[in-house]
């Protein structure tokens, strides 16, 4: 706050007790009385003597001063600016009256202003005495604003802020500082702070335009459509040509039709139009954040329903990116991950469904998506084999006679280690394979997702040389029958 004290006229040293003999002698007592109140800070005492001062001698550019320099100290500085311009107004030489509206026109951000006002100081008081910290402030806040508008142009709005509030530091009445701050801070999704500064700024003047448009702003990035289509149709009664409420609200319009109509698309199933409606409405406004999450979204159901099914993932992460907590974009990517088989990523995303709602289905979607896991990292039987799921027994039988020889590790005797290494591993396999799958029970187990190992006689009793053995020793199959000298014993198997 800026000091003023010392430069109250106080140039008399009147008795109280004298009895006025006129109106000026009765407007300087008045005038003195509150200057007596100003020196102790009691600012709000010395006011109306100063007014009381100005009605007895309307026309003394010095009362003006002094009830100016109190405005200031109480942080009223239209009404400070008011008085200024009225004391140069009596007396173009009244340099106090110039200082005032410097000290004003800085606190409010009115550079021009103070432009004007410091430079009628310098031509009547040549040593610059008395503005020194205005001249200073005044730079300050040129080169935050020209900052403020480079940044402003590259969309760098934290920047702006950053700016506005080192202009509100020497400014700190400027309404305009304060909108531009709210407005950059509403691009920044602020929302709160952003509509905090602008209804302080509507608590003074319900009448003004640019705190209407912030609130506008938020409200849209909100998603509240219908209560920002209000508040910029009043902006533009207030100010027809406000430019910026013109192009947001023709923008909001625009958005709103496209994702209707993406939504009657998908409504009919024209699902590829519905996903190039939800598209064109995406390139609107990329700072609707809470609308372009729910575009995201819509689009992700579409491509679901086109069995795009990494475009859906794809959309559902961009809607999550823009709102953490849209707990349907998170239920839609599980579900696409649990089609592509991707249980890992889909049991990641039940997990974080679950810490947001814990109802029974999505605990049951978790559990489901936990077992499906626990399957897939087991080994495919079916597929060791080559076989369908819904091969018979013959089918299983015919499968590991071959594949069983294929990988016999007499066969590959001659074979390098890590050949052998290998073959000795898929030939283990083969034989647990038809271990569980030509035993009823084992098979009915392994087919509902349990843990053979959970189970009397599980894999550990599975020895794959001795199903080796079993198999080709005798059991009534059926074809010629060869030696195979080799194998331990020297028994002999049928070979079809």
């Amino acid at each position: 706050m800026v000091d003023v004290e010392e430069e109250v006229i106080m140039d008399s040293d009147e008795n109280e007790d004298i009895i006025p003999k006129s109106t000026e002698e009765m407007a300087e007592l008045k005038k003195e009385n509150g200057n007596q109140l100003y020196k102790i800070k009691q600012y709000r005492s010395a006011l109306p003597l100063y007014t009381e001062a100005i009605n007895l001698c309307p026309d003394t550019a010095a009362y003006y001063g002094n009830r100016s320099a109190c405005y200031i100290m109480l942080n009223r500085y239209e009404d400070a600016m008011e008085d200024a311009r009225k004391s140069i107004q009596l007396d173009p030489r009244f340099v106090r009256g110039y200082i005032r509206m410097a000290k004003c026109s800085i606190a409010l951000g009115d550079l021009m202003t103070a432009e004007y006002a410091i430079k009628k100081t310098q031509e009547l008081q040549p040593d610059g005495s008395g503005i020194t910290s205005e001249i200073k402030s005044l730079e300050k806040l040129k080169h935050n604003e020209s900052e403020a508008t480079k940044a402003y142009e590259k969309n760098d709005y934290r920047k702006v802020v950053y700016c506005m509030d080192r202009c509100l530091d020497e400014a700190p009445s400027c309404h305009r500082y304060k909108l531009t701050k709210a407005e950059c801070l509403a691009f920044l999704g602020r929302y709160q702070e952003a509509q905090e500064i602008a209804n302080s700024i509507l608590h003074l003047n319900k009448g003004n335009a640019d705190a209407i448009y912030v609130r506008g702003i938020c409200l849209f990035y909100e998603d509240n459509l219908d209560s920002a289509f209000q508040h910029f149709q009043q902006v533009l009664r207030l100010a027809p040509d406000h430019q910026k409420a013109m192009n947001i609200y023709k923008r909001a319009k625009l958005l709103k039709k496209k994702k209707e109509e993406g939504n009657e698309a998908y409504k009919l199933c024209r699902f590829q139009e519905a996903c190039q409606l939800y598209t064109e409405a995406l390139e609107i406004d990329p700072f609707n954040k809470k609308t372009n999450s729910k575009l995201y979204f819509n689009r992700a159901t579409a491509y679901s329903r086109l069995t795009k099914t990494r475009e859906a993932i794809a959309d559902c992460t961009a809607a999550l990116n823009l709102d953490e907590t849209y707990l349907k974009a998170l239920l839609r990517r599980a579900k696409c991950y649990m089609d592509l088989g991707e249980y890992e990523e889909a049991v990641r995303d039940y997990e974080k469904v679950c810490k947001m709602d814990k109802s029974r289905e999505n605990k049951k979607l978790l559990q489901d998506a936990k077992f499906a896991l626990k399957k897939s990292k087991r080994k495919d039987y079916y597929k060791i084999l080559g076989v369908d799921r819904t091969a018979g027994d013959d089918e299983i039988k015919k499968a590991y006679r071959k594949r069983a020889l294929v990988h016999h590790p007499d066969r590959h005797a001659s074979a390098s280690e890590s050949e052998k290494k290998d073959q000795e591993k898929k030939f283990k396999e083969v034989g647990e394979a038809y271990g569980i799958l030509s035993d009823p029970k084992k098979r009915s187990r392994y087919d509902n997702g349990q843990d053979m190992d959970d189970f009397d006689g599980g894999m550990s009793d599975i020895d794959p040389t001795q199903v080796f053995q079993t198999f080709f020793s005798g059991g009534g199959h059926h074809g010629q029958e060869f030696g195979f000298g080799g194998f331990p014993g020297g028994f002999s198997f049928q070979f079809s």
